[in-house]
């Protein structure tokens, strides 16, 4: 057992629920920093509110590691210039914060792990993605960059860093699959534009797994968050009607509706982004769920 001491960022998030968890099962110490009073009594939730400024200067004590999750959601709502502003800045700022409450008080930090975005190379086609290709020059690509760049402020503190860009996590509670499988349930499933985009999909299992594996592993560097057989949307929306056992007899939504209705957001379901886990895969992670059958068997067994 261990008794290193964890804190996350955005821990009563659904993924800081799930990290929390496993991170407790293995004998972790964990405690979360977040905006409201802590819903979890297993862990010590201090406050902040990063608009302001203020921090519970207490959140580091005894800390051995930073997991930064804390960020607003790229789906929730529309991409206006307001909303594009705190999509970046709930990441950006945030984590600044720590590092400033880092310089000025003594602490035992040792390492920071972060999450970032596989929209850090947005839509790339069918391009192989390797976390040495350049991120794309729109809002996505541009949000990751300044998003990995104040994490790595780090490494001028001599923390060791690593980030995750993160794919569409598959949870049957939250993210990208409920949304998808809603019109499937009902017989209205359809593929989304041309159905050939690339999907970067991975298991929440495996996600949180990556985690404490960068612990574990004392991992540095980026790394892409993706399982390593990724599916087009339409091979994901067929998988997930063959599970729900709903056939899928309209067409394809085409990509002018899309964009009329979710705007530039829209770059999200109609993207195509093939990214590589051989990194990841190379360092020693073994994936729970390395098909796209497997997975949504589990999600859709429990």
């Amino acid at each position: 057992m261990t008794n290193k001491k964890i804190l996350i960022t955005g821990g009563s998030g659904g993924l800081g629920k799930q990290l929390t968890d496993l991170l407790l099962s293995k004998g972790y110490n964990v405690s979360h920093l977040s905006r409201g009073e802590g819903k979890d009594n297993r862990v010590q939730t201090y406050r902040w509110d990063v608009n302001k400024g203020v921090i519970d200067e207490a959140c580091i004590d005894g800390v051995d590691t930073i997991i930064h999750l804390a960020g607003a959601g790229i789906a929730d709502e529309r991409w206006t210039e307001e909303r594009k502003k705190v999509i970046i800045e709930s990441r950006t700022k945030s984590i600044a914060l720590v590092y400033d409450l880092l310089k000025r008080k003594s602490n035992k930090v040792r390492f920071v792990i972060s999450a970032s975005g596989i929209g850090y190379y947005s839509d790339r086609g069918d391009e192989l993605l390797t976390e040495e290709n350049p991120p794309a020059n729109d809002f996505l690509g541009r949000c990751c960059v300044l998003w990995e760049q104040a994490v790595d402020e780090g490494e001028k503190l001599g923390l060791r860093v690593a980030k995750f860009r993160t794919g569409v996590v598959l949870d049957k509670h939250a993210g990208a699959l409920p949304k998808l499988s809603a019109p499937v349930k009902l017989g209205f499933g359809a593929a989304l534009g041309n159905g050939r985009q690339w999907m970067p999909w991975i298991h929440w299992q495996d996600v949180a797994g990556m985690y404490l594996f960068a612990i574990e592993q004392e991992l540095s560097g980026v790394y892409n968050m993706a399982a390593p057989n990724p599916v087009t949307n339409k091979q994901l929306t067929q998988a997930v009607a063959k599970q729900l056992n709903k056939p899928l007899w309209l067409p394809n939504v085409p990509a002018f509706a899309l964009k009329l209705a979710l705007g530039e957001m829209s770059t999200l379901v109609l993207g195509s982004t093939k990214a590589s886990a051989d990194k990841i895969e190379q360092a020693g992670f073994h994936f729970k769920f390395d098909s796209i059958d497997k997975a949504l068997t589990d999600i859709y067994g429990r």
